[in-house]
């Protein structure tokens, strides 16, 4: 996630989030279908997360499609990297809110997103701690094949 200045205020976007699949040059209003293309999500997915708050408002055609822009899939991107993390839903639906309350939640918005930091360092650890223990038997396992194959 990237924030940016800007002459007015400071906005939280997601721009430098990485794409899953380039998107066609100059474009900036894609179906759901597309955005299913792009992120790997379901549709069902992508109107549960609108129905929920966790996506923004979506633009809709005059016959109601669904128009997803550049800025929802870029959120989207981060919205996949928050559930990497582990973060529950309802944690990634307080953020968005927070994100839609503006500036004064800064604090907020930083703190949950430490908050996760710290649980995803955790985790880390405790998978550095279990890869040790699976190299510690991989080798044993090595050593004592290789013993067993001696003359």
């Amino acid at each position: 996630m990237t924030v940016m200045a800007s002459t007015s205020a400071r906005t939280d976007t997601c721009a430098s989030a990485p794409k899953a699949h380039p998107r066609p040059e100059g474009r900036d209003r894609y179906t759901i279908s597309e955005v299913v293309a792009f992120t790997g999500l379901t549709a069902h997915t992508l109107r549960w997360y609108e129905r929920i708050g966790l996506m923004p408002h979506v633009d809709r055609s005059n016959t109601g499609q669904r128009r997803f822009t550049n800025r929802d899939l870029d959120w989207l991107a981060f919205v996949g990297k928050l559930r990497l993390t582990g973060m529950p839903v309802a944690d990634m639906v307080r953020y968005a809110e927070l994100l839609r309350e503006g500036e004064h939640t800064f604090e907020e918005r930083q703190e949950l997103l430490e908050a996760t930091r710290r649980d995803v360092k955790t985790r880390i650890a405790e998978l550095q701690d279990t890869l040790a223990v699976l190299d510690f038997k991989i080798d044993f396992y090595a050593g004592a094949r290789a013993a067993s194959e001696r003359p």
